[in-house]
């Protein structure tokens, strides 16, 4: 009995792997994948976004999609810091990047806002979706309602974690 279950196991996480997209590789000359994130792109710096690579964009890839998410902040759900759609497959994301459609940030206003945690070490997600499509969504877009746009349209997706814990 013991061998079904682990035969089992084997095959769902096969299986379920098959439906899983492609990966993107979301890099940064800014900082290190798990390292820390400059001054110069936070609160305590010039607030700008910080330059990011990607690359493995399927073919397919019409537009790029980024959230920047901290889930450490210590509010429900985490804290947004920049919601981004229709962003050019080719070319990346410069750094203190304005262009393509910018939603709604954590406090309601349109484009980046920098790291500012109250306390200690947190973790940010510069997470990329490759979509099929371009989006026609309102600027006052956020997170929950971009990730629900992009539902059914994700070709391939990809994660940078940097970390950030105030100086001051």
């Amino acid at each position: 009995m013991r061998n079904v279950i682990s035969m089992l196991a084997v095959i769902t996480v096969v299986a379920l792997s098959a439906f899983a997209p492609p990966a993107l590789l979301i890099t940064s000359t800014a900082f290190t994948p798990n390292g820390m994130i400059p001054q110069k792109y936070t609160c305590e710096g010039e607030q700008d976004s910080p330059p990011l690579q990607v690359a493995n964009v399927p073919k397919e890839t019409k537009s790029l999609a980024l959230i920047l998410h901290d889930p450490d902040a210590p509010l429900r759900g985490g804290f947004t810091h920049w919601v981004m759609w229709n962003i050019d497959v080719k070319g990346g994301i410069p750094e203190n990047f304005k262009g393509a459609e910018q939603g709604a940030n954590g406090i309601h206003k349109k484009g980046y806002i920098g790291m500012c945690p109250p306390s200690g070490i947190h973790h940010y997600h510069f997470m990329v979706y490759a979509l099929d499509t371009k989006l026609d969504l309102p600027v006052t877009t956020d997170k929950k309602k971009l990730e629900e746009a992009m539902n059914g349209h994700i070709l391939a997706q990809g994660d940078l974690v940097g970390l950030y814990e105030k100086k001051k």
